[in-house]
């Protein structure tokens, strides 16, 4: 039996062990289970050509069997963020916007946001609008048409 061998596919269990212990993903997972299988061959005494197949192989199956089930655990649902949520909300003007003075706020979301018009026009207080974008911090409204109906 050689020993030699045995040492080595330890160590090299240990080398990927601690290598997989240190990153954040799966890197080197699967060079351990192939190592193992390395180890098992040296044990019933194969050839070292034979264990270095046999650790290829092994490492190989490791890997294509493993990856799509490491996908599935990994696709997390995309988090809907504060632009998610505003955008093509309903907005009140709390302050006039007015993009030449660079002034404007809307209440959305239960939110006061920075606003700036869409198209450039004064939209004063009190004025529903509709959010079309988001720039940095500021949300880019339009004012929604009122429609008025004739009887």
């Amino acid at each position: 039996m050689d020993y030699l061998m045995i040492w080595v596919w330890l160590g090299a269990v240990v080398i990927f062990g601690v290598v997989e212990a240190m990153t954040a993903g799966l890197v080197s997972l699967w060079f351990v289970v192939g190592a193992l299988a390395g180890l098992a061959a040296a044990l019933l005494d194969a050839p070292v050509a034979v264990q270095l197949v046999v650790f290829a192989v092994v490492s190989a199956v490791a890997l294509a069997a493993s990856r799509p089930l490491v996908r599935r655990l990994q696709a997390k649902p995309p988090e809907a963020t504060n632009l998610d949520r505003v955008i093509g909300q309903t907005a009140s003007v709390t302050e006039t916007v007015d993009n030449r003075h660079s002034s404007g706020a809307v209440y959305v979301d239960g939110k006061t946001w920075t606003a700036r018009s869409a198209d450039g026009s004064v939209i004063p207080a009190g004025t529903q609008v509709a959010v079309q974008r988001m720039e940095g911090v500021k949300l880019f409204v339009e004012p929604i048409k009122q429609t008025t109906e004739v009887m």
